[in-house]
């Protein structure tokens, strides 16, 4: 099976370039499974009904979430309704929505979960031993298992993977915007990288207008975050999966940028 993991997308600019590159990619790659981290999709904080419908139809087949999950509200009218979009699964007990689903598509079917970290995050219940019980009862009918760790700590993500080597198919730091060099696959045969990155403008500070938050660091006085409009890029990761085992036979960053994103 090949999984394809879309970063963080932001705003109007990351939808752009997800409609830009994404039948590249499928052309190229050919992956069975897209999943994408939609927190940001709608104007930085937060997904809309409409964007996720979006998303559907250009063929992402699952959407992972994050701290930005409640920012937007009309996700209130539609979450309990989604069962391909997953909010962290260590929220409170009765919290809307899914904290893991399983995503068929191409004859293909992948256990998706969604973790959050606690690290310079909220306060949420533990991620660790959220991963104990929803991997305990996925494991008993799936191989194939994504693990999307939307994380602040670069060493809780790291142990998130050590935790789950073995366990999980893939496991992919999102939240931090910046993608990190440290793609691997653990002892145990899970694929591992610490972030994934962003998909939205390559122009900006994590994907906002710099003058914002440039006057935010300078003056730490209130300001408004706006999406930045300037040229795209859009990070992602492949993995090529042992269908019979779930454990990881590749794993290979996805780094484009517009204007010199042609692909053979």
């Amino acid at each position: 099976m090949k999984v394809l993991f879309i970063g963080d997308i932001v705003g109007n600019t990351g939808r752009k370039a997800v409609k830009a590159t994404l039948p590249h990619l499928k052309s190229k790659y050919n992956p069975h499974i897209i999943i994408a981290n939609g927190e940001n999709a709608a104007g930085g904080r937060g997904i809309t009904a409409n964007i996720a419908k979006e998303f559907f139809e250009q063929g992402i087949h699952g959407l992972t979430m994050g701290n930005h999950t409640w920012d937007n509200k009309e996700i209130f009218d539609f979450i309990d309704d989604e069962p391909r979009m997953v909010r962290p699964a260590n929220f409170p007990p009765g919290t809307p929505g899914l904290g893991s689903t399983v995503i068929k598509a191409n004859g293909k079917e992948l256990a998706v979960v969604n973790l959050m970290g606690r690290t310079f995050l909220p306060a949420i219940d533990d991620p660790f031993r959220a991963a104990d019980e929803i991997l305990g009862q996925l494991s008993k009918k799936h191989k194939c298992i994504l693990v999307d760790f939307h994380a602040e700590a670069t060493s809780e993500k790291i142990a998130m993977g050590w935790y789950l080597d073995g366990r999980a198919s893939l496991v992919v730091g999102t939240h931090t915007h910046v993608q990190s060099n440290d793609d691997t696959i653990l002892p145990q045969g899970t694929a591992y990288l610490t972030d994934a990155g962003m998909v939205g403008s390559r122009e900006g500070i994590l994907g906002m207008e710099r003058s914002a938050v440039l006057r935010k660091f300078t003056t730490q006085l209130p300001v408004r975050f706006q999406v930045c409009e300037g040229k795209w890029h859009f990070h992602g990761v492949l993995v090529d999966l042992d269908d019979a085992t779930g454990k990881a036979l590749k794993i290979q960053k996805i780094r484009l940028l517009e204007d010199e994103w042609l692909m053979d």
